[in-house]
């Protein structure tokens, strides 16, 4: 029985390697974006907390120099949060382009696949097409066979 041999088997097999370069790409640009977002986020946490003792000052016995210690604290913790803002954006934006890297990697992946599935089905057709016309002439053979024997039989 002939064996099915897909000619760009190297070529499906590239593909195969470059999306899982393409996933692990996007995992490490997901697993930073994940990691800037929590810096920022405990930057956040942290400018509620100087938000709230600030409240607090302004509402205990006035001390200027805590009240002006923890306005440039807020100020600072903005400018933090606002820089670290801008590492969210960038690392979205990285994953984003790997996301797409991905996705084009996947579609080529699945187009050599179906490639190779309609070679696979031509191939089968190939197959049956040949057996059938082997069936077929061993059955004209027997057929002419048995012919050739009836033939003989009722000439003798």
């Amino acid at each position: 029985m002939a064996v099915f041999k897909y000619k760009l088997q190297n070529v499906l097999e590239i593909k195969l390697r470059m999306e899982e370069q393409a996933k692990a790409v996007f995992a490490s640009a997901q697993a930073k974006l994940n990691e800037e977002e929590a810096i920022r986020d405990g930057l956040i946490a942290r400018r509620v907390e100087y938000e709230e003792e600030g409240k607090l000052l302004r509402e205990s016995t006035l001390d200027v120099i805590k009240m002006r210690d923890n306005s440039r604290a807020i100020d600072n913790i903005k400018e933090q949060i606002t820089a670290q803002q801008k590492k969210v954006d960038q690392a979205a934006k990285v994953v984003e382009q790997a996301r797409i890297r991905l996705t084009d990697a996947m579609q080529e992946r699945k187009i050599h696949e179906k490639l190779k599935e309609n070679s696979f089905e031509e191939f089968k057709r190939e197959v049956n097409a040949a057996e059938s016309k082997e069936v077929d002439e061993l059955v004209s053979y027997t057929y002419g066979e048995r012919i050739k024997k009836d033939n003989q039989t009722v000439s003798e």
